[in-house]
């Protein structure tokens, strides 16, 4: 697929994702989401870390209502149902680590793309807003999934509800981010990050990623289970002895990736 609408860059096993709109904050259209889609899904076949980001001074501004004949027109069930679950699904069903690195504001359907990811890291000039009661709608694009699991129920009401814009500080104190970053160090932080995950175990990270979404559903004796399976998993895999045998060695451990 050729990408318009965003920017794609494979380099030392790290997929950077951009969004490049920069003229409408990263709102989304019906290309942006198909073409986020395909981006995460080859990612997650060729490199060890996504990282989805935003060009200009947005993250992503959400649903793009620009042309009003067509926004009030808009089959917003088929939209979220063909377009954005599909894009959703890419990110959270990745097989290798994603990292949402929130540049700037993330609204509406922007913000519940970057908080499905597994690791957010946002600068602190960023901010999180849950805009979609200002136009007589309610969460979507994961957001009422996301929220409650990640800052509880009291927060994501409240962020639901009045649509408050909620600082990266606030939302590092909240539990729905993993850190807010000074906004100078921001871009090397997050390409250290990602370049940690791009190094590390492969098959280790994807089935942390199985077993912690899991514990959602199961009850304890399920999510015992799942942790003794997908544990027999990694025993068996060359990134564990490489792992033990590094650390006998005291030596960083050579992994191999998939």
């Amino acid at each position: 697929m050729q990408y318009d609408t965003i920017r794609f860059d494979i380099t030392d096993d790290i997929a950077v994702v951009e969004m490049n709109r920069p003229d409408v904050m990263n709102a989304l259209n019906t290309q942006m989401r198909a073409e986020i889609t395909d981006a995460v899904q080859r990612g997650g076949r060729e490199a060890r870390v996504v990282v989805i980001t935003g060009t200009g001074r947005a993250f992503c501004s959400g649903q793009d209502l620009g042309d009003r004949a067509n926004a009030a027109n808009l089959d917003l069930e088929r939209t979220l149902r063909d377009e954005y679950v599909p894009m959703l699904r890419a990110v959270v069903d990745c097989p290798v680590p994603t990292i949402s690195a929130v540049n700037g504001t993330a609204a509406g359907a922007g913000a519940n793309l970057a908080l499905l990811a597994d690791v957010v890291i946002a600068a602190e000039s960023a901010s999180f807003i849950q805009a979609f009661t200002r136009i007589g709608l309610i969460p979507d694009a994961g957001g009422t999934w996301a929220l409650p699991r990640q800052m509880g129920l009291a927060k994501a009401m409240g962020a639901a509800l009045f649509a408050d814009k909620i600082t990266a500080r606030q939302a590092d104190a909240w539990g729905m981010i993993w850190e807010a970053v000074p906004d100078a160090e921001f871009d090397s932080h997050w390409r250290g990050r990602a370049a940690h995950l791009a190094t590390g175990p492969t098959a280790a990270y994807e089935r942390v990623k199985r077993v912690m979404r899991g514990a959602f559903e199961n009850d304890l004796d399920a999510q015992l289970a799942l942790e003794a399976r997908l544990q027999g998993e990694c025993g068996k895999t060359r990134d564990f002895k490489e792992g033990v045998v590094a650390f006998l060695e005291k030596r960083p451990a050579q992994y191999e990736g998939r």
